[in-house]
Order: C-alpha cells, then structure tokens, then sequence
C-alpha cells in the first residue's frame, strides 16, 4: 500500500504504467490499472497531494506522448474512482482542493 510520503511522480507513473495501451488505444481497462487509480486516490489525502498528483500525471502525459484525451478523463469513471477533478493536460493542478 503506498504511504503519503511515497507519493511522488515515479509512484504515480509506477501505478499508472499499466493503463498506458488503455490511455492510447482504448478498449477494455485492465484491472492491474484500475488498482492503480485506486491506490493513487487513496493515497492523495490532502489538497498538496492531489495538487501533486494532477502535476505528474500532466508530466508524464506530456513525456510518453500518444495519450488520447478522452480515455484519459474517461478513466476514473471507468475504474469506478471519483477523482475529485478532470484528467485533463489543460486542468490548473493549482485550483484543485
């Protein structure tokens, strides 16, 4: 289980690896991800860490490329995670709460 202190980008990068053929191709979510965005929401506790998260998720996005926008916001619905803000690269980290 991760700890609040281990939420760093490599851990959200980490739990979000195997999501990565979902979040470019779509089609079915692989469960090993869905545990993934559930653990990482578990482990954002306070507004800092969702801040964080948000962060890395938008660096990672932007460093693997290829990620369609839409499987990406559509994931947390998907997984049955309510993420309390959109996955999106145009989403200001700094306004979620």
């Amino acid at each position: 289980m991760l700890s609040v202190d281990a939420l760093s980008c490599g851990v959200v990068a980490g739990n979000l690896a195997p999501c990565l053929t979902y979040l470019k191709k779509g089609g079915p979510v692989p469960p090993p991800c869905c545990k993934g965005v559930g653990a990482l929401n578990s482990a954002a506790k306070t507004t800092q860490d969702r801040r964080d998260a948000c962060n890395c998720l938008k660096q990672t996005a932007s460093k693997i490329g290829g990620v369609n926008a839409g499987f990406a916001a559509a994931l947390p619905r998907a997984c049955r995670v309510n993420i309390p803000y959109k996955i999106s690269t145009s989403t200001n980290c700094a306004s979620i709460k």
